[in-house]
């Protein structure tokens, strides 16, 4: 019994240093209360926004070496419990990060590499993707797009820029009627039935989810359009043919940094002569590739999307290159992606009593700091997303639009 309250005594005494370190750099509205006997703030305030819970000493080591890996580890695994607005928490989460790195501490960003053989990446993409359809259908938009949307305006409803979005990439690959389109990562179908229903494409679109397989083929099925549409269970480099226009949404993250030129080459290989080929994909915001300072890689690669990399831009458009493509538009969409992560999180906070009764608990803990957190590192510039316009390198200039105002001209 000495024993334990002489450890108990030596944690508090760490936490207080800890506390009264983070003070000298910064105010931060947050409690720490130590197993519901001790309370510690990291601030000077009348009440907390953030209450950290610590349900025992156990979760000190962790906890006294903030990482968002470290703290999105023990929140999800029920260690921890935070009490405040989550936005809230999740601004907290990063400035008690900054505040307790050290003068003399180096800020590393690391860099990811996986094998990504089709094995590993058929796992990964079952792992995130085949949760179930009705976990997703709570908090997507009605076409189930699973991808940055895009505020035209910026007052439009989730459904509405999820549309503008497929409508502005299909624009922008100046897809005619009649014309052959393959999706690379067709998620539950929504950018294929767009194509032949509004554009009058054929169109092909492969996943490597059964469940989207599946819930795409019945749409497409229900939409009375398989005469124009092909879903199939398939891997990227396992395409065979040429297409007139390519897109590929919110898929290559799945790649591999390493494997960024050859996924290029097959899009060159499968791209008609005079085609157009659309890449719209995160990427880091680090030019040596490396993912967020504050360690949210590493929660994102165990409890999210296994095996994720994100490329830098700069090595997007090089690979592109060097797979015979020329990059000739390229527009930021880090703004949209923000709403568009900020609405997904309302949308999943409003449905916590149906999403807690569809998953354990650990599932909705870790998609609810995922959507959340995901919005906070767009804001702030850890991660971006690029919409990346290309075609077949060594075109005649006279080929090339003149300006860009084709893009926004509404048919």
């Amino acid at each position: 019994m000495e024993h334990a309250m002489l450890f108990k005594n030596a944690v508090i005494s760490k936490v207080e240093q800890w506390s009264e370190s983070v003070k000298k750099k910064a105010n931060l509205p947050i409690r720490a209360d130590l197993w519901g006997e001790h309370q510690i703030d990291f601030g000077h305030f009348v009440s907390p926004t953030v209450t950290l819970k610590v349900k025992d000493e156990s979760v000190m080591p962790l906890l006294l070496a903030p990482s968002l890996g470290n703290l999105g580890h023990l929140y999800v695994e029920e260690k921890l419990d935070v009490d405040g607005p989550l936005h809230e928490i999740i601004a907290c989460a990063y400035h008690l990060i900054d505040a307790s790195i050290s003068d003399d501490s180096p800020v590393m960003r690391a860099v990811r590499y996986f094998s990504h053989d089709k094995g590993e990446d058929k796992r990964s993409i079952a792992y995130h993707y085949d949760v179930s359809n009705a976990f997703y259908q709570l908090w997507l938009d009605r076409n189930m797009v699973y991808s940055c949307a895009y505020f035209e305006q910026g007052n439009e409803d989730l459904e509405s820029a999820q549309l503008k979005k497929i409508d502005h990439i299909l624009t922008k690959i100046q897809l005619q009627r009649g014309q052959t389109l393959l999706d690379i990562g067709c998620g539950w179908g929504a950018l294929v039935i767009r194509a032949a229903q509004k554009f009058g494409a054929r169109c092909v679109g492969i996943t490597l989810s059964e469940e989207q397989y599946q819930y795409a083929r019945d749409r497409v099925k229900a939409a009375g359009l398989e005469d124009r549409i092909e879903i199939r269970l398939q891997d990227y480099r396992d395409v065979r043919g040429r297409f007139d226009r390519i897109t590929s949404v919110g898929m290559f993250e799945h790649v591999g940094r390493k494997n960024l030129t050859n996924y290029f080459g097959i899009i060159q290989q499968r791209l008609n002569p005079n085609g157009l080929a659309m890449n719209h994909g995160i990427t880091s915001t680090d030019p040596e590739g490396g993912e967020t300072s504050h360690g949210g890689g590493d929660f994102i690669d165990k409890y999210v999307f296994p095996q994720g990399e994100l490329p830098h831009l700069s090595q997007v458009i090089q690979c592109m290159q060097q797979a015979g493509l020329e990059t000739f538009d390229v527009e930021n969409l880090r703004r949209h992606y923000v709403r568009t992560l900020q609405l997904w999180s309302e949308r999943y906070e409003a449905q916590t009593e149906r999403i807690r009764g569809m998953v354990d608990e650990k599932s909705y803990r870790i998609w609810r700091i995922y959507l959340a957190g995901c919005a906070h590192a767009f804001a702030i510039d850890q991660v971006s997303i690029y919409q990346v316009l290309c075609r077949h390198a060594n075109t005649q200039a006279c080929e090339l639009p003149l300006s860009r105002d084709y893009m926004y001209e509404k048919g």
